[in-house]
This record gives structure tokens, sequence and C-alpha cells, in this order.
């Protein structure tokens, strides 16, 4: 699955336990009639992912979701949901200055002043 969207937050990579388990989070804010903040998690070695991103950057964010049972010292079961991401793709158009030629002024866009209705036309429109 995945979710676009523009990044409002990125946290910083937290270390948690003796075996060096890390977790980092990233909230990204859906584009549409109702924006959502979607936390999503990244663990492990896909922490490092989020390294060159930054607030207000439009993403995909390729995700699975995760689901946990966890019964308490008084015996009730609880559920347990989480959204974690395994892939960010950055959606700013790239710039490709060195492909593009520039574009002249408006000024070299001047109207005709020598225009006949008369004048045989082969546009198709």
């Amino acid at each position: 699955m995945e979710v676009q969207g523009r990044i409002k937050m990125v946290d910083e990579t937290k270390t948690y336990g003796n075996n060096g388990f890390r977790k980092r989070e990233l909230v990204v804010t859906t584009e549409e009639q109702y924006p959502q903040h979607i936390l999503i998690e990244f663990v492990q070695d896909k922490c490092d992912l989020l390294n060159n991103f930054s607030a207000g950057q439009m993403v995909k964010v390729s995700i699975n979701l995760r689901g946990r049972e966890w019964v308490n010292p008084q015996g009730e079961t609880k559920y347990f949901n989480s959204i974690q991401g395994w892939r960010v793709e950055s959606l700013q158009p790239e710039s490709n200055t060195g492909n593009m030629p520039p574009v002249p002024p408006m000024e070299a866009f001047e109207p005709v002043d020598d225009y006949n209705e008369e004048d045989h036309d082969d546009l198709p429109f």
C-alpha cells in the first residue's frame, strides 16, 4: 500500500532496549477534502531512509499494516495496529534545467499587427 502527502514531521531515530531496536517516526499529511495526519514508523535499517527528507516535501511512502495482540496482566486481550514504512519517494518535480531551453521573455511574443482575415489559413482548427 502507499500513502501520498506532504511531510509534516520527521522525528529523530530512537533506540530502545538492550538489543538496540531502532525506530523513527514520520508524519505525512494527505491532501484530500479531509486531510489526515498519518503516523508512519520506520524500524531498524529503514530508519536511514528518512535522512534526506524534511518537513514540507511531497512524498509517496510504501507501507505495510501491522497488527498485534497483547494480553495485559489482568488477562484482558488488547489489539494494536501500526503503519510501517519501507520506502519513501520524493514527489517534488526534478529540476531539468539542463534539458530544457530557457523560456524567452514575454516581449518576444508580440501580437501581429498586419493580420488580414482574408489570408489563407491552413490550420485545421
